[in-house]
């Protein structure tokens, strides 16, 4: 079977280093779909409008190949393995990846045709996308299933952001809450918690300098990339 991408996304993440780990964990963090010409007469998109949510299949680009069946989540400090299938880590047999995402509106464009704006992404800019399908409510949602090794994770996940206001401001105003967001997710592996160094993050066309301190992250600087 051979895959074509029918469009491409659009986010604020140009590196892969910081990208939410699960697609609606910042739920502000937005995304436009550009479909391929192939796919932009609007009757593919017919309806789409009458879901909240949809499904994205799209392919991790910028992934090494497996090696072994066995990888190691970064939740869990990069020390315990686990079998591939047990994870969503990205090196995958097939490097397919799996998003729900909220579908904000279908922007019509000149250009390029048909735009959807999706919102809660969790991939780098420039993904291919494979396929959409809609979310389906009594059908896709499970909320009493068991977790696995996240069940110990999804809750208190998240770390304290200090960001100084002089900082913020930095930003456009639009990326600011979601900026915390982010950070607040705790970008590092697990085995980089405790190193006292700078960390980077590329985001929106921005890097965001960091650092940790009693389990907080600091953010010194804001520099704007050229």
């Amino acid at each position: 079977m051979e895959l074509k991408e029918i469009a491409f996304i659009h986010t604020g993440f140009t590196q892969k280093f910081g990208i939410p780990r699960q697609s609606g964990l910042v739920s502000d963090e937005i995304g436009y779909i550009v479909f391929t010409e192939e796919f932009r007469n609007p009757t593919f998109i017919d309806g789409i409008t009458d879901y909240d949510y949809l499904w994205l299949l799209w392919g991790f680009s910028k992934n090494k190949p497996l090696e072994g069946g066995t990888v190691r989540p970064p939740r869990l400090g990069g020390e315990k393995h686990m079998g591939v299938f047990a994870t969503r880590a990205p090196y995958r047999p097939n490097n397919i990846g799996l998003s729900s995402v909220k579908l904000i509106e279908v922007k019509q464009t000149e250009k390029d045709g048909p735009v959807l704006v999706v919102s809660g992404v969790d991939m780098l800019d420039g993904t291919p996308i494979y396929d959409i399908k809609p979310y389906i409510p009594y059908a896709d949602a499970h909320p009493d299933a068991r977790g696995g090794f996240t069940d110990s994770l999804s809750k208190g996940a998240q770390v304290k952001v200090e960001f100084p206001e002089e900082l913020l401001t930095k930003l456009p105003e639009n990326l600011r809450q979601s900026a915390i967001d982010v950070l607040s997710q705790d970008p590092r592996a697990g085995y980089d918690r405790g190193k006292n160094r700078d960390f980077r993050l590329a985001y929106h066309g921005y890097d965001l300098v960091f650092e940790s301190e009693n389990d907080s992250l600091i953010v010194k600087e804001v520099i704007k990339i050229l």
